[in-house]
């Protein structure tokens, strides 16, 4: 077992209170097993990728996470790819993944939580019915989110994202996300695997 769990995620740091809730389930296995976990963020995928590039080395002891926007379709590869292009070894595919092809395709799968959230004048019907919500291309992401809050209560999500962000992240259920989303789903059990 390991006595520290890095996550180095994509992401400004106003998204760390909705994150921490959103992995609760680990952070409380985590500390059942004296284990420290961690939620570091850098503000775009890159930095990301530099900053558990130098925790591979800096920080061996520890289990460090790379949580990135995949920005594209999720062909299987992603992981082995970006290793060889920051010229990392292999093994470290195992402890990179991905929000296929945004952060906000989490989101689709609580749909009802985004009605909570919005209230009056949400539109559901405007997001992708599609359950697996790795499959939404990014522009259907976007257009669908803005279209499905625009005339809500609480205004368009992309004239709010740092407010809103985070408390949906907080508001929606991990499990659906786990079931529609195969990269948290293996985030998830990776991270419990190595808290057992």
């Amino acid at each position: 077992m390991v006595s520290e769990i890095r996550i180095y995620y994509e992401g400004s740091e106003f998204l760390k209170p909705g994150f921490r809730t959103f992995f609760t389930e680990l952070a409380q296995r985590a500390q059942d097993r004296g284990c420290e976990f961690r939620l570091i963020h850098a503000r775009s995928g890159s930095e990301a990728s530099r900053d558990f590039g130098i925790a591979l080395h800096a920080n061996r002891a520890a289990c460090n996470i790379l949580l990135r926007d995949s920005e594209g379709p999720d062909d299987g590869k992603l992981s082995s790819l970006l290793c060889q292009q920051n010229d990392w070894d292999q093994s470290y595919v195992d402890s990179i993944f991905w929000m296929v092809e945004m952060m906000e395709s989490w989101f689709h799968a609580d749909k009802d939580a985004l009605a909570v959230f919005y209230g009056n004048g949400f539109r559901n019907g405007a997001l992708k019915a599609n359950p697996e919500v790795e499959r939404i291309p990014k522009r259907d992401l976007i257009a669908g989110l803005r279209a499905a809050t625009k005339d809500s209560q609480k205004g368009n999500y992309y004239d709010h994202k740092t407010s809103h962000a985070p408390e949906l992240l907080a508001s929606i259920q991990p499990q659906l996300v786990r079931r529609a989303a195969p990269n948290c789903e293996r985030l998830f059990q990776t991270v419990l695997a190595k808290l057992t």
